[in-house]
């Protein structure tokens, strides 16, 4: 009995000495998965798109603005110049056209298209030519070859205008033909809307 005492004994400070081994299981180790983030709120994605689309929005309807009244100040010019070139046209016609036998109604047509100096100068000498007219029996008639603008904005204007004439009288029966150059500045009279001569010269 004592000597399996002994031995158990023996074998009990074998199990204190003894190491603790782990036994891993063969194979790879397994993997370990991170979490993933979570998606952005999609509240805050919709709302920077609708942002986006309203500043892409007023970008483009500023363009249009600008665009319109570009368009709108050009085509406003266009007509007025126009305006400016016919008016200067007719006015020509009716300064070169007289007759001894509508010669108050001639002159009056022409007055009636003047303003400012030209208007002023015109008055002036229109007894004189009314006169001269009568006592020379003048028949005038003239035709506009051509006319063109030289510059102009929307209330004034300086047009070229090229256009004969033929004149009868009692030195030339038979009729004189004339070519003249006529430089004829227009104005916008801004009650009437009309466009009025304020100077005219020959230039040629």
């Amino acid at each position: 009995m004592a000597v399996r005492q002994i031995r158990d004994s023996r074998a009990v400070a074998r199990r204190r000495n003894a190491r603790l081994v782990l036994v891993r299981p063969a194979g790879p180790a397994p993997t370990v998965r991170e979490p993933k983030p979570p998606p952005p709120p999609k509240a805050n994605t919709s709302r920077s798109v609708v942002v986006a689309l309203g500043v892409l929005l007023v970008a483009a309807l500023v363009a249009l603005g600008l665009a319109g009244r570009q368009w709108y100040e050009q085509s406003r010019r266009g007509a007025a110049q126009r305006a400016a070139v016919a008016a200067a046209t007719q006015a020509t016609v009716n300064f070169v056209s007289i007759s001894a036998s509508t010669v108050d109604r001639d002159l009056q047509r022409i007055a009636g298209a003047a303003t400012g100096d030209f208007s002023d100068e015109f008055n002036r000498g229109r007894q004189q030519v009314r006169t001269a007219v009568l006592e020379n029996g003048v028949e005038s008639r003239g035709t506009v070859l051509r006319a063109g603008l030289v510059s102009g904005d929307p209330d004034s204007a300086v047009v070229l205008v090229a256009v004969d004439a033929t004149v009868r009288n009692k030195a030339a029966p038979n009729g004189k033909l004339s070519h003249y150059r006529i430089q004829v500045d227009m104005a916008l009279d801004p009650e009437s809307g009309r466009w009025l001569v304020s100077r005219l010269q020959f230039v040629g």
